[in-house]
């Protein structure tokens, strides 16, 4: 039986740690053991408590309840606390996703006591290390002993970045193993699709229909406190409202919402409480978001894995950052990269409107990632 402790910290990650969970329980239980530690990157209820709870995932066995804070102090409290639990549980493994400061933290907590570190996610690159994510994410492969990435993209990454992945040695964390396991988020957007259909209210509740609506999340940072950047894509989004005539549906990140008094123009704020055609609404939980990406007629977003998952459920997407790591749908025709630039939000939705040859190759996977890494943590470890 190996022990493996997953490290999750903020919303995406409770999400993807979903379908590694359910793949041990239903099919590794004799194999692997699970340990979960939380730590509390995320600490609004309705940004982590609502998706234990609404996925069926594994409450943590611990939670370090960091809270907000800088880069660095947050990083450094997640350390000494995850540190301590190491030494406690003495893990076969620890298994951390994407590219948060707990992805860091996690990785580095391990990697310095001489465990292994199984990176899921692995090989992205935005090629923008001004983003704290890409320093996150390129150390972290470079701390890992099993690196699992989601497409042919990432695995190129990888092996530019000098990781030999000579799979005649065992794996350890100077011989590491590079796995293209497609993407475990396409096997949970399969698994709970069908959930969301069944569970679901939220069109009912906004009193909206399929493809009468544009869905749009922005969180990040560089757009939520750039009072320039904010106030060209709430101009953009006024304007396409006015000209497509579709609704636009804004699950409010906390971030955003606190930004929004402050930072836009005063105007522009009254003219946007006042369209009924705005639905400003809290956060939803995934089976929600599920519903509300599946039946839009387009999705404007700066997160990454709403990029993914437009794609998924076949729904072009406008990207409200510079880069993409998801460079493939992209590439594909499926999204178009705009950033901040009001003029480019506007003429990016007016092109993926209009056009019609879309195609959905089989870029991530075939919804079996999670088991495929269970089976190699088990061989390899």
């Amino acid at each position: 039986m190996k022990k493996i402790i997953t490290v999750i910290g903020a919303r995406p990650q409770i999400i993807k740690a979903a379908a590694i969970s359910r793949a041990i329980k239903n099919n590794f239980s004799d194999k692997i053991l699970e340990v979960i530690i939380h730590t509390g990157q995320h600490y609004d209820e309705n940004m982590s408590q609502i998706f234990f709870e609404e996925l069926e995932i594994p409450f943590p066995n611990y939670n370090l309840n960091v809270g907000s804070g800088s880069h660095g102090e947050q990083t450094a409290k997640m350390l000494e606390g995850l540190e301590n639990i190491y030494l406690k549980e003495k893990p076969d493994a620890v298994i951390v996703y994407g590219d948060t400061n707990s992805t860091i933290a996690g990785a580095l907590a391990a990697s310095k006591i001489h465990i292994p570190v199984i990176h899921i996610e692995a090989g992205l690159r935005s090629f923008n290390k001004a983003m704290p994510e890409e320093i996150n994410r390129i150390a972290c492969d470079h701390m890992s002993t099993l690196l699992f990435t989601p497409s042919e993209t990432g695995h190129r990454n990888l092996l530019n970045e000098g990781i030999k992945n000579d799979q005649k040695e065992a794996a350890t964390i100077d011989n590491p193993k590079i796995y293209l396991c497609g993407d475990i988020m396409y096997d949970n957007s399969l698994y709970f699709s069908a959930m969301s259909e069944q569970k679901s209210k939220i069109l009912e509740e906004l009193e909206i229909s399929t493809n009468e609506f544009i869905l749009c999340t922005i969180h990040r940072d560089t757009n939520t406190d750039d009072q320039s950047n904010l106030n060209a894509i709430f101009r953009a989004l006024l304007r396409i409202q006015k000209t497509t005539n579709l609704k636009i549906v804004l699950p409010l990140h906390p971030r955003t919402k606190e930004k929004l008094n402050s930072h836009l123009d005063e105007n522009l704020l009254t003219e946007i409480n006042q369209n009924k055609n705005f639905k400003i609404i809290p956060p939803t939980g995934f089976l929600d978001i599920i519903s509300l990406e599946k039946n839009a007629r387009l999705i404007i977003t700066d997160s990454g894995g709403l990029q993914k998952e437009a794609f998924f459920f076949q729904k072009p997407c406008v990207i409200l950052r510079e880069q993409t790591e998801w460079i493939e749908i992209v590439e594909n025709g499926n999204a178009l990269i705009a950033g901040a630039n009001e003029l480019k939000i506007i003429s990016s939705v007016e092109t993926l409107i209009k056009k019609t040859d879309y195609t959905y190759p089989n870029l991530y996977g075939d919804g079996n990632a999670a088991n495929f890494i269970c089976k190699k943590i088990k061989e390899e470890l």
